[in-house]
């Protein structure tokens, strides 16, 4: 009897370990197929060959983790419900002289599939092992395979030596000597174009912080991301193989300060979310539309409506998801960070839905895609 009862409480943890899910439930532990904790922060989601791959941030107990001290994992599903654990897609290096050092900060890594060179292209915000978040860099790694591994190839600031296609006359005049040292923040009421941040890095590069990747219908590819100090979203256009810029781009939301940009396109419209700057701490998201991925922008404010929406849920936005088969669907994929303990960090997933031209989040205990067939 108790070697019956002793296989039962086994059946019942094996069978807890692989239970499938069938619903979201937002801020939940969500397990992956050995029943751990899905580690993917900060991440987005890759469509390829019927299959769902979901990159992020893989985070370590403590404050430590808050630092790059394994890379990217990768996980896959076919309904987004139940997800696979495929392993680190991208591992930092152990040689200390590597812009991608154990220890360096990596961050909100997006991963697209070029048509053209048969590859998979992974962009990422980068920060320099020791250089806190001074160095303000993209870093580009690239595989032949979905799952990796990744190669880093280089990292780089965004379009040095170009201007935007916005760019004004006072852009180019000398910047002023006590405006030259580069700062991570601009000082409240201080406005970027004051201070010419623009101007202060055009010969080494724009700044790139929180970013995405967007690649459009024509499979033009975008990035975007926070620059200036924080003030300002810049969207730049990818060359060909998604790897370098062309060097066209714009500034948008001008001495706004926002960051944790996402973007999705419905209609012809393209749609844009972001957060104030207030650390790893929740704010009121934003929302804005255009007729280009150029602009102009239209700001349309908080797209949260119910209890909660100060915080966006307690979440920060890191991308939207499109439900492949479903038309005009999207999931709002966003972040609930615990600094103080970088693993425990939740995810907020939630349908996008539309009201008055505008795109709204409710909130759900819990939900399913069948949301999506109303």
């Amino acid at each position: 009897m108790k070697k019956i009862f002793l296989l039962g409480i086994l059946c019942l943890i094996i069978l807890g370990l692989h239970a499938q899910y069938t619903s979201f439930k937002p801020g939940e532990i969500w397990k992956d197929n050995k029943g751990i904790h899905i580690n993917a922060h900060g991440g987005g989601v890759l469509y390829y060959k019927d299959t769902y791959y979901w990159f992020g941030e893989h985070k370590t107990e403590g404050t430590t983790g808050n630092t790059a001290l394994v890379g990217v994992h990768c996980y896959s599903s076919k309904d987004l419900y139940n997800w696979t654990d495929r392993g680190i897609a991208l591992r930092v290096s152990e040689d200390q002289t590597s812009d991608i050092a154990k220890g360096c900060i990596l961050e909100r890594p997006k991963v697209i599939y070029n048509a053209k060179t048969k590859k998979f292209v992974m962009w990422f915000h980068l920060e320099p092992k020791g250089k806190g978040y001074g160095g303000a860099m993209i870093g580009i790694a690239q595989s032949d395979k979905v799952t990796g591994p990744y190669s880093f190839i280089r990292s780089t600031r965004s379009t040095p030596g170009r201007w935007p296609v916005n760019v004004l006359d006072l852009h180019k005049l000398p910047v002023r000597k006590e405006y030259m040292a580069e700062r991570a923040n601009l000082k409240p009421g201080e406005h970027p174009d004051s201070v010419n941040t623009l101007g202060r890095d055009f010969v080494k590069g724009q700044h790139s912080r929180d970013m995405t990747l967007f690649v459009d219908e024509d499979g033009k590819a975008y990035h975007i991301c926070s620059s200036e100090s924080n003030s300002t979203i810049h969207i730049a256009e990818l060359t060909d193989d998604y790897l370098d810029f062309t060097g066209k781009y714009v500034r948008a939301f001008v001495g706004r300060k926002m960051e944790a940009p996402a973007i999705f396109k419905k209609n012809g419209l393209y749609y844009f979310m972001g957060s104030d700057c207030t650390g790893w701490a929740p704010n009121p998201a934003r929302s804005a539309v255009a007729p280009s991925i150029w602009g102009p922008w239209t700001e349309l404010g908080n797209p949260c409506v119910d209890e909660g929406k100060e915080t966006t849920y307690h979440s920060q936005s890191t991308y939207f998801l499109p439900v492949v088969g479903r038309k005009n669907a999207f999931i709002y994929m966003g972040d609930r960070w615990t600094p103080e303990n970088a693993i425990d960090g939740r995810y907020v997933w939630l349908p996008v839905e539309f009201k008055d031209n505008k795109f709204i989040l409710k909130w759900y205990d819990e939900w399913d895609l069948s949301v999506f067939d109303k």
